[in-house]
């Protein structure tokens, strides 16, 4: 994708200091940007997730609490897994640095909810509303979110990110570990159960109608 004007714009050290000024006058928060001495800055972003397929966690540890507060330190060489969808409109807020890439971005994202799953799968979108329309457009690995957030401004309207699959057209079943694999069959499974379910109790009611009608 083409880089977003954020993206393209520059700004020297005296701009971006009168930019932090301005955008912590127009929040409604404590999620204030700071300038450091070097000149890089922090900040806070805000990101939603919105995923479709399920993530996956070590089976060892319960599924991580949405509401923040510490985590333990990512699974690695884990080999059980479970696996469970995110409710919709889950959204984690990071403290990050102006050089802060959207790749690590991702990766702090993945470690907030212990997922295991490959960074890869993922991908950090920036979104924007104009003329009743939205925008979505994926970062590329080296862009700095908390840049794009201040050239933008604190309006969510303006840019938001939202955290999504890396959608690249097909899904590529091959980079699913075989544990994944199964728990999406049984997470698919115990769906389909349910909406034929559902499906054989609607029709079981019509028979009793028109049983009676009869």
């Amino acid at each position: 994708d083409e880089p977003s004007e954020w993206e393209k714009a520059e700004l020297d050290q005296a701009q971006v200091e009168q930019r932090i000024k301005e955008y912590n006058s127009q929040i409604n928060s404590n999620l204030f940007m700071s300038l450091s001495k070097d000149g890089s800055y922090t900040g806070f972003i805000k990101v939603q997730l919105k995923l479709v397929r399920p993530i996956s966690v070590p089976a060892t540890k319960r599924v991580p609490s949405l509401q923040g507060g510490r985590t333990g330190p990512r699974g690695q060489g884990v080999k059980r897994r479970t696996s469970f969808y995110l409710p919709k409109g889950t959204v984690k807020h990071l403290h990050i640095f102006s050089h802060t890439r959207a790749s690590e971005v991702i990766d702090a994202l993945l470690r907030k909810f212990t997922v295991v799953d490959n960074p890869r799968k993922f991908a950090l979108f920036e979104r924007s509303e104009k003329d009743e329309q939205v925008y979505l457009r994926k970062l590329a690995d080296e862009e700095q979110p908390l840049r794009l957030r201040l050239l933008a401004g604190p309006s969510e309207k303006v840019l938001s990110f939202v955290l999504k699959e890396n959608e690249t057209g097909e899904v590529n079943w091959d980079a699913f570990t075989l544990p994944e694999l199964h728990n999406f069959l049984r997470i698919l499974q115990r769906e389909e159960e349910e909406h034929v379910r559902r499906l054989q109790h609607r029709y079981a009611r019509c028979r009793q109608k028109l049983q009676e009608a009869l």
